[in-house]
């Protein structure tokens, strides 16, 4: 495993929490604490996106007549180009 060096920079709260961590025993050091809890949060994300695609595959080979209609088309993306919109105005 290589490792890269970086400089970074902390919130007072993200800092705290990782010397805590540290001075709970949890890890040896910061670097291990910032790249430990960076790890448990990788893991987390490739759960979800991982049950996210499970029910995904699942509710894609269900028969179209088990699908549940969401309404118009026009409906569904209403919202979303209002809010396109007004992120244009912004501009």
């Amino acid at each position: 495993m290589s490792v890269q060096k970086q400089s970074v920079s902390f919130t007072d709260t993200a800092y705290t929490f990782a010397k805590e961590l540290v001075e709970a025993g949890e890890y040896p050091n910061m670097s291990a604490a910032v790249s430990g809890e960076l790890a448990k949060a990788k893991a987390e994300r490739d759960r979800e996106r991982s049950l996210f695609e499970a029910e995904l595959e699942r509710r894609l080979s269900l028969p179209l007549d088990h699908w549940e209609p969401v309404g118009e088309a026009s409906d569904v993306t209403a919202g979303a180009r209002a809010h396109l919109a007004a992120m244009a105005q912004k501009t």
